[in-house]
């Protein structure tokens, strides 16, 4: 069974930065598209940002785009999400997801997000 184990959130500042991670416990067929979730309460939940096991960043939502940075390093089958100038806006229970292509990309709108983390909390005072 593939489990996913996030760590980093935390409270800053409006403008302040944090890095979140994934710990990815093994690479599946079914588990190669990567990507960041995140719900606010009262929200639905949206794609933050997605990219595949070989390193293709497919995905930005629009409002963190120039702000937040998706990566991973294959040698320990983490995935990252810095976060740069953060706003009141982001704060959000944050998620990592791994699953499959739809459309033969990693789209936060497909049906194939299989493992999900437990969520972190990310909050962002103003």
């Amino acid at each position: 069974q593939v489990q996913l184990v996030e760590s980093g959130g935390g409270s800053v500042q409006a403008g302040g930065s944090l890095r979140l991670s994934c710990a990815v416990s093994q690479n599946t067929r079914d588990n190669r598209c990567r990507g960041w979730f995140r719900q606010a309460p009262g929200a639905k939940r949206e794609g933050v940002a997605t990219i595949t096991l070989f390193g293709r960043t497919d995905y930005y939502a629009d409002s963190v785009k120039g702000r937040f940075t998706i990566s991973q390093d294959s040698a320990t089958n983490t995935l990252y999400l810095q976060m740069n100038g953060l706003k009141p806006e982001d704060t959000a229970t944050y998620y990592c997801a791994a699953g499959w292509f739809t459309g033969g990309t990693c789209s936060p709108l497909g049906n194939y997000w299989y493992y999900w983390g437990q969520g972190t909390q990310v909050t962002v005072s103003s």
